[in-house]
């Protein structure tokens, strides 16, 4: 596992005041490998907390140590049953409020139900409704890392602070791929060209920008506003009123802007859960040349099939941070590799602990990173 070294955190990552507690929300224990670490880095012992399921599949959470007056941060990685990691977190930090914490600070290094989080058709904007869940249990901070949408800290009225994993991606891409300096970095679809275009611009690399993919669900053809009444009705209601009709959107074929010809291609992203997309990428930037392919990405989901299926692409390497635990998916792919962002989460619960500022661990990060 790949690790980002930093002397100035390192020495100073042990330095932290009394009554700190650490507590790690998930019964999954292949879910604790990251509080561990956080632990080992801030040199403190975990919480004493049991959390399982009842029979009935009801959780159930004991705390077993005092919490009054103390600062109480809940480490929650997300595992494979997203709901049930929902409900342990939520009654962990009720039961700690109940149990007269001073404050109870959330570590969720990947916000779950990020990506609902606009109105499609007649659904609804589940990120708003976790973030109201959250805070009515108790929580009074929230530390997360790459939300898939900035705005949604704006459905909380707690601080929020949302790390970024670029740092760590971009040293690795500086340490562990020796031609770098012949890449060039990828936006799969014009909606994550600013995030491309961020890491270009940091390693003084050339953009390149696919167009012309399939309609994937983040379009604006599904936000649902096609709810009134079809052109041929609306003369019927009101005889008198033509409203004009948007001319559907028609995907062009397939381009690449930007020349990947003898060159490494970097794609870049937040999430690779669903893999077609980039499978489909892959298959496209091969065409035009590329001769290695690499997948980066912060919150490494690897739902299904994927493991088996970048396997069997023409994708040479995915790297992903460790927000998401992906230990088997990587025995059934030795293409997958990890990137360890424990120190920053450390770093920022130190920070908040005794009370410093946050401002170092956002330097240079711009309103597109």
């Amino acid at each position: 596992m790949f690790c980002v070294p930093s002397t100035e955190i390192g020495t100073i990552m042990n330095i932290t005041k009394g009554g700190l507690v650490l507590f790690s929300a998930n019964s999954n224990s292949s879910c604790m490998e990251l509080s561990k670490r956080i632990a080992e880095r801030l040199g403190v012992e975990m919480g004493k907390v049991q959390v399982y399921q009842e029979p009935n599949r009801e959780t159930r959470v004991q705390i077993q140590e005092s919490v009054r007056g103390k600062d109480v941060f809940i480490i929650q990685t997300v595992s494979k049953d997203v709901n049930t990691t929902i409900m342990e977190l939520l009654i962990m930090v009720y039961a700690c409020k109940t149990s007269c914490a001073k404050s109870i600070i959330g570590v969720v290094p990947y916000f779950p139900y990020s990506k609902q989080c606009k109105m499609r058709k007649r659904g609804s904007i589940v990120s708003k409704l976790l973030a109201s869940m959250m805070c009515k249990a108790g929580l009074t901070h929230l530390i997360t890392m790459d939300l898939h949408q900035k705005e949604i800290q704006g459905f909380f009225n707690i601080p929020v602070d949302n790390l970024r994993a670029s740092p760590f991606l971009l040293q690795y891409i500086q340490e562990e791929i020796p031609d770098y300096r012949n890449a060039v970095i990828v936006a799969k679809s014009p909606a994550s060209a600013k995030r491309a275009q961020s890491f270009a611009e940091r390693l003084r690399l050339g953009i390149a920008v696919i167009h012309g993919e399939a309609q994937d669900a983040e379009s604006d053809m599904v936000d649902g506003r096609h709810s009134p009444p079809t052109a041929k009705y609306v003369a019927a209601i009101h005889p008198s009123l033509e409203i004009p009709m948007l001319i559907p959107k028609e995907k062009p074929p397939i381009t690449v802007v930007g020349d990947v010809g003898g060159r490494i291609a970097i794609i870049v992203d937040d999430i690779i859960d669903d893999v077609d997309t980039f499978l489909a990428a892959a298959e496209t930037l091969k065409e035009r040349g590329a001769y290695k392919i690499f997948v980066m990405a912060t919150h490494g989901l690897l739902s299904s099939d994927a493991p088996r299926l970048i396997e069997e692409s023409a994708i040479d390497e995915v790297v992903v941070t460790n927000t998401i635990p992906h230990e088997i998916q990587k025995l059934q792919c030795p293409k997958i590799k990890t990137v360890d962002i424990s120190m920053i989460l450390s770093e920022a619960i130190r920070r908040i602990h005794n009370g410093e500022s946050m401002s170092y661990l956002f330097r240079n990060i711009g309103v597109d990173d």
